[in-house]
Order: C-alpha cells, then structure tokens, then sequence
C-alpha cells in the first residue's frame, strides 16, 4: 500500500457528488495533492471555507489536501490519474469538455455506474469513443459495495479496479489502497461494469417489495434472481461470468438490494408505497442510477434478445405507470422452468 509516491503523482478528480468528493477524500488524506473539479458553486465555496461538502456528504471534514475548482482543464492537465465520478448522463458531455487537455499517458478511471441511454456503452464505453486519443490500455474502471459515507467513515471497505491491462490496474489498486480501503484487481472491465449498473435496477425492485411490506423470503428471491439477469447480459457482451460471484457483481448487489443509503432502494420503497416516481425524484438532490440504467437495460435486452423480467418490470413501473403489485404477479406466474440457464 506504500510503494506509491504521493509526493509525484499527480490527481485529478470529476465530479463532487457524495462518492467523487468521498474518494477525492481518500487519497487526500493518503498525501496525494487532489485537483477537484467540482461544478456547483456553493459546494466549492464550502469545500474552500469549511472543508466540507454539506450538500452531497455532510459532516465530514475533507483533507486540506483537496482543491476544489470549477477549472475542468486545469483539474486534468498534466495528470498521471484523472478520476471521473459524474452521473452517468453528463459523462459524454463532460468528457467532451476534456478533449484536447488530458495526455495520452494519463490513466483514465471511471468510477461512474451506469449505461447510457441512446447508445448502451458502459461509462468506459463513452469515454473511449469521446476520448480517442487515450490508449486502451490507460482506462480503469472502480466498483464494488461501497457506500460513499461508509468509505468517508473509514469503514472497512473492499472494491474491485478492473483495466484490460495489468500494469495499469496494478497501479490504480496502489493508489487508491488505504488499511480501511482494499482493492483487488480485474481484468473484465465490461463485468465489472454492467455488475455496478444492472444492480442499481435490481435494487429499485428490492425497494419496492419492501414499500409492498413482502417479506425477507421475496428480497432474497429478487437478489438471486436478479443476479441470474446479470449474468445473462454480462455473458451475451463477452463478461467473464466468475466476475458476478465477486465485489462488483453479488458483492454490491446485496448492498444496493438492503442497506438503508441506498438510493435506489430508497425510490423504489417509496414507489412500493404508493408514491409517483416524477414526484420522488422531484425531492431528490442526488442521483438514483437505476432510474435512468433501468432504460438502458430494458433496451440492450430486447435488442440482444437476453431473458431479464425483474429488470423488464421495473422499466414498465417507471416508464409506463405499471402497477407494482401486478408486475410481482406476473413475475410470479410466468411459465415454470429449471432454475439455472444452460451456460
């Protein structure tokens, strides 16, 4: 966890939402110098005067090490590491307003879940069609369960960085690794990264059935079922299936399925009780990625031809007003099959 200079890396970080500012955090308070490009105003001027972002994760102290800009060429010029932590909606944009001020030995680490809506690219996937100029092999991406407060708390967390090249998830892993903060290494970036969107979805039927006031027998059942859409898709884009049973598949699946921080969870009790999800997400200064993914999913599915039928009813109870209770009884009186698929 040492064998890194945090005197000569050079780090740039995107995005100050709760997980961006908690991991620009981290390596601050590791002694890396942290560029942060933070983009709403009042968020800066509270992370310049009170070292602390009350908007997006209030109550922690940030590192003096941060500093916050709204200088996005500033942040990723001449950097070793450029860590992008946006909604998955504005990644293309914002990595457009990159073009041109990032080299091309710089490692690009996207910490984003999502998959965009028009093109169904993961966030890697945007960032290489946007930035062609960086090589292949300079991309990471980090995931696993880890909710940005109980990262900010040091609470003992594990994650996966996943590159297609081995020196350069080596490298990521080192950088970010403190005793409370493990990484390990993966070289499916594709798995890694449909595991951190597809659970966002799950998580919103988790939610629901929860707002339904079903029982521990229905979450457990939506978790292992959904875990089996995960793997289908993963497996239909060439993921390797063991990444599923690991951090960044099952691993952040129950987190995202039970804990209370939870986002996604959070709107799809609320919808499980009876609430409209324009009006919820109305009340929401953050971003629930499984609202927006759950678009994504149910469109890559039915053009690859993949079986996913929680994913495809939570599509159908935020796009088209389903009621929640009729999709648990389709779901639950669908054609009876054999538990495991083929492959």
């Amino acid at each position: 966890m040492n064998n890194v200079d945090v005197n000569s890396i050079k780090i740039g970080v995107v995005g100050a939402g709760s997980w961006g500012t908690t991991l620009a955090d981290l390596l601050g308070e590791k002694g890396f110098k942290v560029d942060h490009w933070v983009f709403e105003a009042e968020v800066r001027k509270q992370i310049q005067e009170h070292r602390e972002n009350r908007v997006f994760l209030p109550g922690f102290t940030l590192s003096p090490n941060i500093f916050p800009t709204d200088d996005l060429a500033h942040v990723v010029s001449g950097k070793d590491i450029v860590l992008i932590v946006v909604p998955s909606h504005f990644m293309r944009e914002t990595a457009k307003k990159t073009a041109g001020n990032i080299s091309n030995k710089t490692i690009i680490v996207s910490a984003s879940k999502g998959i965009e809506n028009k093109t169904h690219l993961t966030m890697s996937g945007v960032l290489k069609e946007t930035l062609p100029e960086i090589p292949e092999n300079n991309f990471a991406v980090l995931s696993g369960p880890s909710f940005a407060k109980e990262v900010a708390a040091k609470t003992p967390t594990l994650i996966a960085v996943a590159s297609n090249d081995k020196k350069t998830a080596g490298f990521v892993q080192h950088v970010f690794a403190t005793p409370n903060f493990r990484v390990y290494t993966s070289s499916d970036i594709i798995g890694v990264e449909l595991g951190g969107s597809v659970k966002n979805v799950i998580a919103i039927a988790a939610g629901i059935a929860d707002g339904l006031g079903l029982g521990l027998n229905t979450r457990a059942a939506l978790i292992t079922r959904g875990l089996t859409e995960m793997r289908r898709l993963g497996l239909k884009l060439g993921a390797n299936p063991r990444t599923f049973t690991g951090l960044a598949g099952v691993g952040d699946l129950i987190l995202t399925c039970t804990g209370d921080l939870s986002r996604n969870h959070t709107v799809g009790k609320q919808i499980g009780e009876g609430k409209k999800i324009k009006a919820i997400l109305s009340e929401m200064r953050m971003v629930a990625e499984g609202v927006k993914t759950a678009r994504s999913v149910y469109n890559l599915s039915k053009k690859l031809g993949v079986e996913m039928p929680i994913s495809n009813e939570i599509y159908h109870i935020l796009y088209d007003d389903f009621s929640p209770k009729e999709a648990l009884y389709r779901l639950m009186t669908r054609n009876l099959k054999q538990e495991l698929d083929e492959k």
